[in-house]
């Protein structure tokens, strides 16, 4: 049995609002560890917060410009042939 679906919208309470934020950025701290481990994958995540604070994490640890010029590089892929909404 799996849980239903979730409507998404915004969270009006400030506070809930930020306990969200604060769990759901770790969740997706730990999956990228997870799948940089398991799949040999380089990855890097960038997070603004609502107020403008930035989190991120990277694995390997890189130097942000190193990424930018690598993914100004990267050829082009296309998200659209995936179901990302």
């Amino acid at each position: 049995m799996g849980r239903g679906k979730v409507e998404l919208k915004k969270i009006e309470n400030p506070t809930n609002r930020q306990v969200t934020f604060s769990k759901r950025r770790m969740g997706l701290f730990k999956k990228s560890n997870e799948l940089a481990i398991l799949c040999d994958a380089q990855i890097r995540v960038i997070i603004f917060s609502g107020s403008g604070r930035m989190y991120e994490y990277s694995n390997p640890p890189w130097r942000i410009a190193s990424v930018f010029d690598r993914y100004l590089k990267a050829p082009s892929t296309h998200f659209e042939e995936m179901d990302i909404q």
